[in-house]
């Protein structure tokens, strides 16, 4: 029986090579992140940004707004400066490549051409290959017009004279959507799911680099802020309790496609939609952008 998991292991250990060999071998992905606010991107897709960062692929966050509005007792510059800050280091724990907060104020973000222009531009000097971003539908409006904002940009991103001061991308990019539990006016479909078990723990510890969302602001809104923890290491067991919702039927379906028999086992993962703008990739592309 020994004999036998020694034998197990070297075939896992061979297999897990030739994983890498493959990815090594495929041509890097640039990937950009669009989330209204400095934590939305780290909660929706901060284990798939890991997992792509460790493969070596160049990922950026892009919080569209400085989050100057987001806390009970705090606002303005101050906090704008202070979730900066976090976002920063959370990007640091992630591993990725950038995490950039834009100068446009928490609760009054609008899609309008000027904010559409710096969304662009951001695509565009980051030559993506992939772009990620929140349905626009969704309980908070700055969330809705991050959406519209992502949407509107898909193929202007390809036009010369709009934004002409950055030059168009030759190639569009593949839009996806962040998974959401909004049914209206339709419910999120999971065109792809990634595992992100072996992650899980470093996304959590990226979490609370956002101390100022995740122990602060978050609670209070829920009515929950006396139940956070003040010890660092509790504190980070009741994060993790929080933010492990249980996955949906339609996510598990997905990782089942993906995965195979393996799906079943899997605890934590986060699901994608693809938009219909932009690029359509194959499922055989589709394969290749989440090689995981």
């Amino acid at each position: 029986m020994r004999h036998l998991g020694v034998l197990a292991l070297a075939a896992l250990a061979v297999a897990a090579a030739h994983d890498v060999a493959a990815q090594a071998e495929a041509p890097k992905l640039r990937v950009i992140a669009f989330g209204a606010h400095p934590d939305d991107c780290d909660q929706r897709a901060g284990g798939t940004a890991a997992r792509w960062a460790a493969a070596g692929h160049a990922v950026k966050f892009v919080a569209v707004t400085s989050g100057d509005a987001g806390h009970q007792t705090e606002g303005g510059g101050a906090l704008a400066r202070r979730r900066r800050l976090e976002a920063q280091e959370a990007g640091r724990r992630f591993g990725i490549a950038a995490y950039e907060t834009l100068d446009n104020h928490d609760g009054q973000l609008l899609p309008t051409i000027d904010v559409r222009e710096q969304v662009i531009r951001r695509i565009r000097q980051w030559n993506a290959d992939i772009v990620l971003a929140p349905r626009p539908n969704d309980y908070h409006p700055d969330h809705r017009y991050t959406g519209v904002l992502v949407q509107d940009s898909a193929y202007m991103v390809v036009v010369p004279n709009i934004a002409p001061d950055t030059p168009p991308l030759r190639k569009n990019p593949v839009f996806l959507y962040f998974e959401d539990r909004f049914q209206r006016p339709n419910p999120f479909r999971p065109d792809v799911a990634v595992a992100i078990d072996e992650v899980f723990d470093l996304k959590i510890r990226a979490l609370d680099a956002h101390v100022s969302q995740m122990y602060e602001w978050l609670p209070w809104v829920d009515g929950q802020l006396e139940k956070v923890p003040a010890e660092p290491r509790a504190r980070l067991e009741w994060l993790r309790g929080v933010r492990s919702p249980p996955l949906t039927d339609a996510v598990r379906e997905a990782l089942r496609r993906r995965y195979g028999a393996r799906a079943d086992a899997i605890k934590s993962a986060e699901a994608f939609e693809l938009c219909e703008y932009g690029r359509q990739p194959s499922a055989e592309e589709l394969g290749r952008l989440f090689p995981y």
